[in-house]
Formats: C-alpha cells, sequence, structure tokens
C-alpha cells in the first residue's frame, strides 16, 4: 500500500463515463431491452419513477450474475459499475424491484424480447431448422414438510363421510333430519339444513328448560345435553367435509400440492450424483434449445414430461418459434404425443423415440419368448404364433381411457386357442391359474413405433437426434451449476412463469457474451423489435 495514502485527506470530484466491454452481458443486455422500444414509463415506484427498460436491465443483469433477491438486487444496483450504467444512476428500492418482477409488464416484455433474440439470431444463422425439447424440475419457495396427498384426501373424506351417516341416522330418529332421502350423498347445503334445524330445536329446549326448572330430573335438559354433542360432531364433520373438498378441488388431476404454495406439486427431484431421488414441491420447467439458445419456455404442475408435450408444441406453433424438426428424448414417446404431432402437425418431422426403442435392439429382448415382436404374425388371417406353438387369434376390440386427460386407445385382444384337434387341452395355452392366455396390441402405437425406427434410421435424422444431448442438456447445467439457480424466489403458478422468463433471458444473454469473447459472433446490432416474426 501507498505510505501517503489517506480517506480524510481534501479530494476533488471528477466524473467520469463507464462503458462496459462489447463482449460483457450488460452490453448485450442494453442492446436487447433498447431493441424493444420501450415507450411508456413505469409510475410504480416511490418516491421516484423508474423506467421500464432500466428496471428490466437491472433484473437481467442481476440474475446474469446470480443475484435473485430483491435487496441483493437494490445493493447491486448501488456497488456495480454496470449496473449503474444499465440504469443511469437510479437505484430502486427492493420493494420496487419485488413488484416489478411479477407484474404483468414483465411478462409482455419477456415474450417481446425473444421475439426480437430469434430475429437476431436468424439473421446471424446462429440457430438452424431444429429444436430440441427437454424438461428439468426446479424446487418452489414452499416447505418440503407441508404436503397433502390426494389419496390420502380420498381415504379420510370417506371415513368422515361414514362417520356423516352414522350421526344422521341418529339425528332421523330425533325426526331432525327426515328431510335427507336415504341412500343420498351428503352435501354441504344438507348438513348445513340439519344444523339450522338443530339449532331451532335447541332454542325450543332452552325455553322448556326454563319453564321446568324446578323438575327433577328434567328430561328436556338431558335431551338438550344431546342435542349440543350431536351438533358439535355434526359442526366438526361438516367442516372436515368442507376443508376434503377444499383440498381436492386445488390437487384437481395432480396427486399431490404443498400448503405453502397450492401450485407446487410434489416431484421426485435428483438431488446428488447417486441419483437419490426425493419428491419435494417443485416445478416442471420445459424449454426448447436450438444451438444452446433457449427459444421458448413454459412451466408446469404435471412432473411427467409426457403430458406437457402437446401444449408446449401448442404455445411454441401459435408465436411462430416451431422449426421444421422437432427433437425430444424418450421420456415423450407415447401414442397420444405422437398422433398429435400427425394430426395437427404434418409439415413438421418429429425425432422422438419411444421408451424401448433401444433395448429392443438388444439380443436379450430380441431373444425373449415374452415379447410379442418376436412372435411369428399372419397378416391375411390375423393371428399370432408364439415360439411354443400356441396360436393367438383374434378375439374382440377393447379400449383404454386414461384417468387424467381422458385419452382413448384402441386395443386388438387375441385369444391363445385353448384345445387340439383331438380336444385336448393345450397347457401352454393356460395360464398358471389355469386360465386362457390373452394378449393386447396396440395397432396404432406399433404404427408410430415403426415410423420412428424409419425415421431415425435415416443417417440425416441420426446426425440431428444426436445433437440432442450437446444442445439442450448443457442448458440445464448453467442454470443449476453456474447460474446456482436452483429454487424459485416466488409462489405461485403464474409468478413462477414470469421469473423463469427473466432467467431464460438471462442464460441467452450470457451465451451471446460468451460467443462475443470467443470471436465467434459479428458486431451487429439486434434490429427493433416491432417486427412481424417469421417462424423458423
Amino acid at each position: 500500500m501507498h505510505t501517503n495514502y489517506n480517506m480524510n485527506q481534501l479530494t476533488l470530484d471528477i466524473t467520469t463515463s463507464y462503458i462496459p466491454k462489447e463482449d460483457s452481458t450488460a452490453w448485450f443486455i442494453n442492446e436487447l431491452v433498447e431493441s424493444l422500444e420501450i415507450k411508456e414509463p413505469y409510475l410504480f415506484g416511490r418516491p421516484r419513477n423508474y423506467d421500464v427498460s432500466a428496471m428490466l436491465k437491472l433484473v437481467l443483469f442481476a440474475y446474469t450474475r446470480s443475484v435473485f433477491s430483491s435487496r441483493k438486487i437494490e445493493q447491486l444496483a448501488e456497488e456495480s459499475l454496470p449496473a449503474r450504467w444499465l440504469t443511469q444512476e437510479q437505484i430502486p428500492t427492493y420493494r420496487t424491484i419485488a413488484r416489478f418482477r411479477v407484474s404483468n409488464e414483465l411478462e409482455a416484455l419477456i415474450e417481446k424480447g425473444l421475439d426480437s433474440l430469434i430475429h437476431y439470431l436468424r439473421e446471424q444463422q446462429l440457430i438452424n431448422h431444429s429444436i430440441f425439447i427437454d424438461g428439468t424440475k426446479l424446487l418452489a419457495d414452499a416447505n418440503k414438510y407441508s404436503f397433502v396427498w390426494k389419496k390420502s384426501t380420498i381415504k379420510y373424506d370417506k371415513m368422515n363421510r361414514e362417520q356423516l351417516v352414522s350421526l344422521m341416522s341418529e339425528l332421523k330418529e330425533a325426526h331432525l333430519a327426515s328431510h335427507v332421502p336415504e341412500g343420498t350423498s351428503l352435501t354441504l347445503d344438507m348438513l348445513d339444513e340439519v344444523l339450522t334445524r338443530l339449532e331451532l330445536r335447541l332454542e325450543e329446549l332452552e325455553q322448556e328448560v326454563l319453564e321446568t326448572r324446578k323438575v327433577s330430573p328434567n328430561p328436556a335438559k338431558q335431551q338438550r345435553r344431546k342435542l349440543k354433542a350431536q351438533k358439535r360432531k355434526l359442526s366438526e364433520r361438516r367442516d372436515k367435509m368442507a376443508e376434503y373438498q377444499q383440498r381436492l378441488a386445488i390437487c384437481g388431476t395432480r396427486n399431490s400440492y404443498s400448503k405453502t404454495d397450492t401450485d407446487a406439486t410434489f416431484m421426485r427431484v435428483k438431488e446428488d450424483p447417486m441419483r437419490n431421488g426425493q419428491l419435494k414441491p417443485s416445478f416442471n420447467l420445459q424449454v426448447a434449445t436450438s444451438n444452446q439458445f433457449i427459444l421458448d419456455y413454459d412451466v408446469y404442475q404435471n412432473p411427467t414430461d409426457t403430458k406437457t408435450l402437446p401444449a408446449f408444441i401448442e404455445k411454441m406453433n401459435g408465436a411462430g418459434r416451431l422449426p421444421r424438426y422437432i427433437v425430444a428424448d424418450a421420456g415423450y414417446g407415447s401414442e397420444q404425443n405422437y398422433r398429435y404431432l400427425e394430426d395437427e402437425l404434418p409439415n413438421h418431422i418429429a425425432l422422438i423415440p419411444y421408451s424401448t426403442m433401444l433395448k429392443e435392439q438388444s439380443k436379450k429382448w430380441q431373444s425373449d419368448e415374452r415379447k410379442v415382436m418376436n412372435w411369428t404374425y399372419n397378416e391375411q388371417e390375423d393371428y399370432y404364433i408364439d415360439p411354443k406353438g400356441v396360436r393367438f387369434n383374434f378375439n374382440t376390440y377393447r379400449t383404454d381411457t386414461d384417468k387424467v386427460d381422458g385419452f382413448v386407445r384402441d386395443f386388438k385382444e387375441y385369444k391363445a386357442e385353448k384345445y387340439t384337434e383331438n380336444k385336448e387341452v393345450i397347457q401352454e395355452a393356460l395360464t398358471k391359474g389355469g386360465n386362457t392366455r390373452i394378449i393386447k396390441v396396440n395397432p396404432s402405437l406399433e404404427y408410430f413405433k415403426a415410423k420412428q425406427r424409419t425415421l431415425l434410421s435415416e443417417p440425416e435424422n441420426g446426425k440431428i437426434y444426436a445433437q440432442r444431448k450437446i444442445d439442450v442438456e448443457p442448458v440445464f447445467g448453467w442454470m443449476k451449476a453456474c447460474l446456482h439457480f436452483t429454487r424459485y424466489h416466488v409462489r405461485g403458478l403464474e409468478k413462477v412463469k414470469k421469473e423463469t422468463g427473466i432467467l431464460i433471458m438471462a442464460l441467452n444473454m450470457r451465451k451471446l457474451a460468451a460467443m462475443k469473447r470467443l470471436g465467434t459472433l459479428s458486431t451487429k446490432k439486434l434490429a427493433p423489435s416491432n417486427l412481424s416474426l417469421i417462424p423458423i
């Protein structure tokens, strides 16, 4: 340290200007937000008014620096030179920042920013005609022990209703619940009416007790005591019934939710390299990437990726962000998804293998006599012959309806020939229990499986699919390992989607800055986004 260093000496303040380098994230954030051409001012902050552009730049820059707390973002705006340059010395309070990042304005700005970014990437030829879809689980801002399970709620609701039926039978003997027919499923309105009748009867008994104060033992007092206990029990059971109905309404088609954040669902989360999965309140984040740029995203409450694909594809198609090739892993391979892609998007090519596609290529699978695909099939007469020589003839058509979304699957049922020509029982045609063996075949699913095998066997399509792991998987690595974003900081599905938009744009800005530092990006600026986006 210099020997003459002194903080108390008289100094002359000289204003200096700071401009970040063109390969910094702050530079690209400024270019992106300026391309949006935001005209309307942000008038929410106190005691000063803050511009929407300045607030958006600050929040995006904070997320690129792994700063997610509103108080720390305020501190960043005060202490960081790039942040002060982005906001032009404006320092909003943490309350203003917290309100802005969950505002409705932010959602529209993020969508507009994605359109502008996609247009820029297409001009720079940084994205191609393929898009890669994958999902990851992110923890919700909720207590991991505040769980509500749908199965348990149904179980306890059934037990509560049984107690209510028994209690109602007692009240019917006292002619207080005679208006409720036998075998009728109880409702809250029915119980409220019975409680009202009980209150009226208790008022009558109160008057009788006053008139017969000197009578001992007093039958009115005994009846009053009994009715009070019944009313208390009925009121408790009624409240429990209302609570269980509310829980089931919140669950909807889900199997669980968190009391802290009712929009969060308990999902199996991988927490360590040992793949030790634990059920924790989380959200399912779906992203679509091209050249490691995130072109679209969405957040779902469904823990499985399979059920999210149609809605996600529809969202991207509506925004004009859907390319020709749609690539995803085997977790998205289902009959419902295949049928949706073929019916709704006939001009697009989906490269999505089914779950057992790789296993079917192994010798163990191909030598397994239990697999129907290894049996002999006669297409003309429509029958199968297993390796033991048992013939399975077509029996009837069957359907299977999905309990969640009502999707109907059609099956063909084949039944084994039980007897020989000499009327002798074929033991191989029977199960261990002595019943006739039956197999089910889904012709529609088999058609889609054969189609995917043909598509993925082509060299060009196989090359495109091979890019999936090195395109979409690193994005999750940057998100969790580099930015340290493993948990949301807001509650509610709508607010979570808005925070996800900030996160996605921050990742894209980091990607652009990294490419600029490597010299693989031109100096062309982002154009204004008042354009009609052309589909990729």
